[in-house]
C-alpha cells in the first residue's frame, strides 16, 4: 500500500478513530525507537562482553590451585 492510499483512508475516518490512529501510530514509533536503542546498547557493549567470554578469569571460573 502506498502512502497516498493510507492517507486517504485515515482521512476518510471520524475524528475519534483519527486520534485511536495517532495513538497507534505513536506506539509503533515509539515500539521501534526502543528497539533501536536496544540495538544500539547490545553494540556497543559487544566489545566488552567479547573480552569478557574470552577470559574466564574475569568470570570467575579460573582454576585455583
Amino acid at each position: 500500500m502506498n502512502t497516498k492510499a493510507l492517507i486517504d483512508k485515515i482521512e476518510a475516518l471520524p475524528p475519534e478513530r483519527i486520534a485511536e490512529v495517532e495513538d497507534f501510530v505513536d506506539f509503533i514509533r515509539m515500539q521501534e525507537e526502543t528497539r533501536a536503542l536496544a540495538r544500539g546498547f547490545m553494540t556497543a557493549s559487544e566489545p566488552a562482553f567479547a573480552r569478557t567470554r574470552n577470559n574466564p578469569q574475569k568470570l570467575g571460573r579460573a582454576k585455583r590451585s
